[in-house]
Order: structure tokens, then C-alpha cells, then sequence
């Protein structure tokens, strides 16, 4: 399988980066060049910034793939320019959206690929289904060959998966639980959440690629099991060898004092009870 990566080094992508490698994918990652030197050996680099569509060009010249993947699209007009560079080059075009685009708040916890798109507390939310709603149009109405795939709370060795942080990121969090000082935990912690390992993501993304039955199709990619933050939490602090001091905050008090995102990042996301139905994935895959 020959297959171009836009992006390839993030937390969701270098997973399946790795894996490709491994199965000796012949694998181009379209990129800047800031982050490769974490990668195996064997991709083929192409350094550019995407928005440069004629250096794009170039790079691309003469080539064609089987699977096109951009990993770092958040708006239409990316997707917009995608299409005019690999309209005629790719069997597939995989869109990374995300699973905070289902409906919030939710009339079912239990989540489908069914279950409408409608977040009003988050712009980039509301972005995401905006590209998705492109790209539908696109298959049904030139034959684009797309994929949809929605990650949920995907995590790898450099991120902790949790529902409210430092400055400094999920680390800060760690630190803090090191030194014995409190932390965070949104709401009063019994809200259900999924997370799924960037190598567990994987598994589910490749066995997409270059599959005729994904095509057209939207797919979300999560773990089968379901905790609570207070659990999450506790699992952390259990890793650490630490106890747990945790402070629960309620979420619309974050939401409406803190210099973050909580309206869209817990509102409209981490704040819900979510649990995902992977059927559709199995069968696919």
C-alpha cells in the first residue's frame, strides 16, 4: 500500500505511523519537518507546509496513492484545498474528525455513527461537522472517495488523558499529584468517558485503509470500555504510587471562571456521560 500522511507526527497519527512502517507501508508524511526525528526509519519525507499549494504540487508531481490521510484539517476551506491537490491522486481520502461532534447534550449516553452532529458549546466542534458536511457533498456529489473517522480522547506515551490541566499541560497534573498537592476533577467525577491508546487507535484506522466497504462511510474509532473521571483519576494516582487528593469543581463553575475553552473542552465535551457503540467498526473491520 502506498499512502501519504498530512501530519503523521501527533499524538493520533504516530501511532499509525509506526504500525505502517512496521507492515512496510511505503509511507510519505507531508509535513514541516518539526517533529520527525521521533519517527522509525523508513517514511518518505515530504517537507512543506500544506497551505503551500504550489511547493505541494511539486512535491507530488507524477505520484499517486492509495489512501491520502490529513490529520491536521479543522476547517472547510482545508478540506477545499485538499481536494484540489489530491482530487485526482488518492483511492481514498481519509478526514480525521472528531467524536465531540455528536449531539450535546446527548438524548442517548449510547453513541452510534447515527446519532446526530450538534454541538453548540463548541466552535471547533462545530467546525469538524462543517468539514464533514464538504465532504459528504463531495462523494455524493463528484464520487470523492472519503472516509470519515472520529476519534474520541486518544492518548500516547507524551499526553495524560485527563479532563482539566495545568498551564503546562497534562504533566503539570502529575507533578502536582508527586507532590502531594490537590487536583482538579470536574464535576463530581461519575460522568463516564472513553480513552483510547493512540496503538489501539491504530489497529482500527488501518484495517480502514484501502477498504472499498469504508468508503463514503463514517466511523468512529474508541476503546470498548467506559470509567469514570474518578476512576481515571484514582488509576493515575495508582500508577504514580500516590494518593489521590482530588477537589471536584463543577464544571459550569470552571467553565465560567477559568481563561480555557471549558465551555466547549467540558460542556460540550468531557462533562457528558458518552459510550460508545463500535459495531459499525468490527464489522467493517
Amino acid at each position: 500500500m502506498k499512502a501519504l500522511f498530512i501530519g503523521g507526527t501527533g499524538i493520533i497519527s504516530t501511532g499509525i505511523t509506526k504500525a505502517l512502517l512496521e507492515k512496510g507501508c511505503e509511507l510519505y508524511l507531508l509535513n514541516r519537518g518539526s517533529r520527525n526525528e521521533s519517527l522509525p526509519e523508513g517514511a518518505h519525507i515530504l517537507q512543506a507546509d500544506i497551505n503551500d499549494e504550489e511547493k505541494v504540487k511539486e512535491l507530488i508531481k507524477g505520484m499517486n496513492f492509495d489512501v491520502v490521510a490529513d490529520f491536521i484539517a479543522f476547517v472547510p476551506s482545508q478540506l477545499e484545498r485538499d481536494y484540489r491537490l489530491f482530487k485526482d491522486k488518492t483511492k481514498q481520502f481519509i478526514f480525521i474528525s472528531s467524536a465531540s461532534a455528536y449531539q450535546k447534550p446527548l438524548s442517548d449516553y449510547r453513541i452510534t455513527e447515527s446519532t446526530p452532529l450538534a454541538n453548540p458549546y463548541w466552535e471547533y466542534s462545530r467546525n469538524k461537522i462543517a468539514c464533514e458536511e464538504y465532504l459528504m457533498k463531495l462523494y455524493r456529489e463528484v464520487g470523492f472517495p472519503i472516509t470519515i473517522i472520529r476519534p474520541s480522547h486518544t492518548y500516547d506515551e507524551r499526553y495524560i488523558p485527563l479532563g482539566v490541566h495545568g498551564n503546562k499541560g497534562s504533566w503539570q497534573v502529575a507533578k502536582r499529584m508527586l507532590e502531594g498537592k490537590p487536583v482538579i476533577i470536574h464535576g463530581d467525577g461519575t460522568a463516564l468517558w472513553t480513552m483510547t491508546h493512540s496503538s489501539d487507535f491504530a489497529k482500527g484506522f488501518i484495517g480502514l485503509m484501502g477498504n472499498i466497504h469504508a468508503i463514503g462511510e463514517s466511523v468512529h474509532i474508541t476503546s470498548n470500555e467506559s470509567v469514570t473521571w474518578n476512576q481515571i483519576y484514582q488509576i493515575i494516582a495508582d500508577a504514580l504510587n500516590v494518593k489521590l487528593n482530588a477537589v471536584h469543581v463543577a464544571s459550569e463553575f470552571l467553565a465560567a471562571c477559568s481563561s480555557y475553552d471549558f465551555v466547549g473542552g467540558l460542556i460540550g465535551d468531557k462533562a457528558n456521560t458518552v459510550v460508545f457503540d463500535n459495531s459499525k467498526l468490527k464489522r467493517l473491520v
